[in-house]
């Protein structure tokens, strides 16, 4: 049990430490993901206004023998979200994965988004 919270105090000093220099703007407004043990969510945020500005999550991907863990799953979802804030008329945004390594379905979420074209 030690090692768990371990862990998860180690997660959140790395994502305070993260979050002191990440803000989102209009122009330029924050990603942030959050992952469970089962699914993975992602939302983009103005941190100016307090607006959340769009929302994914792979609740929507679990039907049937689908496995929402993997990073097919997570590719599919930076392309939906990557999508929705093409539309929107943003280009550019922030990424914040909140204090969660660089790799796995992080990482393709992120490499969904710029597929669509969104820098970060």
């Amino acid at each position: 049990m030690k090692g768990i919270k371990t862990n998860y105090l180690a997660r959140e000093r790395r994502r305070t430490r993260i979050r002191k220099r990440i803000f989102g703007t209009t122009d330029r407004p924050r990603l942030a993901v959050y992952k469970s043990n089962r699914y993975i969510y992602a939302q983009l945020i103005n941190d100016e206004e307090g607006r959340t500005l769009a929302f994914a999550s792979s609740l929507k991907y679990k039907e049937g023998k689908v496995n929402a863990k993997s990073i097919e799953i997570a590719r599919r979802l930076g392309e939906d979200l990557g999508r929705q804030v093409k539309d929107m008329g943003i280009k550019q945004i922030v990424f914040d994965r909140s204090g969660y390594p660089y790799h796995g379905r992080i990482k393709a979420l992120a490499e969904g988004v710029r597929q669509q074209g969104v820098k970060f």
